[in-house]
């Protein structure tokens, strides 16, 4: 049984050693080799320091309905947590963990929790029902807000073709039709919509702990 209480790095490798064997050679190869080079290059230059205004852009959510991120903050302070989609396996673990471990302890705050990434609302449906979220999931047709913090990446060649390998076509589940990808970050606005702070996972298989985004709201706003 697992424990509401594991990392999502505990949850992650758990994850890694039953995919173990379940990958042709080439595709475990092309993904080990992306993220090497994901390490590799680090954050990007560019992302956005605290004090900057969060560039907000008009989303949808998972009804098909426009929204903002301003409209479901609501006036509140907000996490904001970018992932890549409902396939990919190591945002599944993420966003269960932040249901799980994170949301209840924002809420008591009186902060929201918000879920963006490029899928389709079908996508965003699919991940808030399959992990049983009870915060927004959202999504940002063309990663607009993703270009703006500097984020935006995607797949290189090889990893493309081992996901195309496996069934997964990155222009058929994006809003947008194409292949871009924001890395998996954790940014903190705000009631104004200023970011506070923001943390950039360029390697997709780590993610931001529940408990390093609580110390960062409780240091930065409460």
């Amino acid at each position: 049984m697992t424990s509401t209480h594991e990392t999502i790095a505990t949850r992650v490798a758990a994850l890694q050693a039953g995919m173990a064997g379940q990958l042709s050679a080439d595709v475990g190869t092309a993904f080990a080799a992306e993220q090497t080079a994901l390490q590799a290059a680090g954050v990007p230059a560019g992302v956005p320091t605290a004090g900057t205004a969060f560039p907000d852009a008009e989303l949808i959510d998972a009804t098909g309905q426009p929204t903002t991120v301003a409209t479901v903050a609501a006036a509140r302070a907000a996490v904001v947590v970018f992932y890549r989609g409902a396939w990919c396996p190591y945002c599944n673990v993420a966003l269960r963990t932040y249901q799980e471990q994170l949301a209840p302890e924002l809420d008591h705050r009186g902060i929201a929790l918000v879920a963006i990434s490029p899928q389709a609302p079908d996508g965003s449906l699919t991940m808030r029902e399959k992990n049983e979220l009870g915060f927004p999931v959202l999504s940002d047709p063309g990663n607009r807000i993703a270009t703006a913090l500097g984020i935006l990446t995607g797949p290189s060649d090889d990893a493309r073709a081992a996901q195309n390998a496996l069934g997964l076509d990155l222009t058929v589940v994006n809003a947008d039709g194409t292949t871009g990808l924001p890395m998996p970050t954790v940014v903190l606005l705000d009631a104004d919509g200023i970011l506070r702070w923001i943390d950039v996972h360029p390697d997709y298989t780590t993610r931001t702990e529940p408990a390093e985004v609580l110390a960062a709201v409780d240091r930065e706003l409460v």
